[in-house]
């Protein structure tokens, strides 16, 4: 794949109106998520929960791609088809994540950062093999009145960019995820400054790295208020916060920038992204979504493990994934919600 069909797979993640669906949940997140509900977690039940997922009629309307982790790359449906044609079939790009998690940042109490750069050539290539043609890897950034330290977050902007710039080497395109946390009592201010410190330590290292800004995306948080906050900045206030610190810190040569949902709730992650659309005045970059749960909890809860809820929790997942393309689009409106789900 040469550096012009990177910029094109790029694109194609971005494009108007579509955003990306994250599944790529552990085993053990997947597992809890199921026993809450008193679902009884197996490889066949966790399979079964991505399928109706990937197989949601007409879902390429609004999701462009998918991320899985290791186990789901592999898996194959109940038709022994394997997840990652099922996907293509449909023109969804499949992705993968690729980090490590996250370990305690040495020298510093309470930060971290992301592991897995060792061998990440050689599992980019088994990926790719397997048919995935982005990768995303996750920085966790905790911000309060004395945090980020510099160390940190110029340790995980290393990070990044290293990963970045090997994935182009292996011809898969990189999602960049720094996140500022929304755990804390800080500000929309202080998550404003902490974001613009890490959007520039990183695309400093991108920089540093050659990185092709025109084949990545940027995955970052929104600009909100911790979720301690005593004070809760609205839902304009947030879109205008957010575009200000992108208009400042992201190239425009990056095709788009696919927020983490940070732990909103779907009504709220939704509204929010269209909010950051309607903002007045250039941006130069797709702006969508990579969201997880707030694209599939109703449907989850729909679900609830059983096979005469699938046609269900399809309908409901359609219906989530529509209303943030239309986020997407800045044309999400509560009177959506009221529609019923058809898929």
């Amino acid at each position: 794949m040469t550096i012009t069909t990177l910029e094109i797979a790029a694109q194609a993640l971005v494009a108007d109106g579509k955003g990306i669906l994250a599944a790529d949940e552990t085993v053990s997140t997947l597992t809890r998520r199921f026993e809450a509900l008193a679902i009884e977690s197996t490889p066949n039940s966790q399979r079964a929960y991505r399928e109706m997922l990937f197989s949601t009629p007409g879902i390429s309307a609004f999701i462009s791609g998918v991320i899985l982790q290791d186990e789901t790359i592999r898996q194959s449906n109940s038709k022994s088809t394997a997840l990652v044609h099922q996907l293509a079939q449909q023109n969804i790009i499949p992705g993968i994540r690729v980090d490590r998690g996250v370990t305690p940042f040495a020298g510093s109490l309470g930060e971290y950062v992301t592991e897995g750069l060792d061998g990440l050539g050689h599992r980019l290539e088994k990926y790719r093999d397997l048919g995935a043609r982005f990768a995303t890897w996750r920085a966790v950034i905790i911000a309060d009145d004395r945090l980020p330290s510099k160390r940190c977050t110029h340790a995980n902007a290393h990070a990044l960019a290293c990963y970045a710039a090997i994935c182009q080497t292996h011809d898969v395109v990189p999602i960049i995820e720094p996140e500022v946390l929304m755990e804390g009592s800080h500000t929309i201010e202080r998550c404003e400054a902490v974001t613009g410190d890490v959007l520039r330590a990183v695309f400093d290292a991108l920089d540093e790295q050659k990185v092709i800004p025109e084949s990545i995306l940027l995955g970052p948080n929104m600009v909100i208020s911790g979720r301690q906050a005593f004070r809760q900045a609205s839902v304009n206030e947030v879109a205008a916060a957010t575009v200000r610190c992108l208009r400042r810190h992201a190239p425009a040569a990056v095709p788009g920038i696919v927020f983490l949902s940070g732990g909103q709730n779907p009504l709220l992650a939704t509204a929010h992204l269209s909010a950051i659309n309607q903002v007045a005045g250039p941006k130069p970059w797709h702006l969508s979504f990579s969201y997880g749960r707030p694209l599939q909890d109703e449907a989850f809860q729909t679900w609830r493990g059983k096979g005469e809820n699938v046609n269900a929790g399809q309908r409901v997942f359609y219906h989530r994934a529509k209303c943030n393309s239309a986020a997407a689009l800045g044309g999400y409106t509560a009177a959506l919600e009221q529609e019923s789900a058809v898929a």
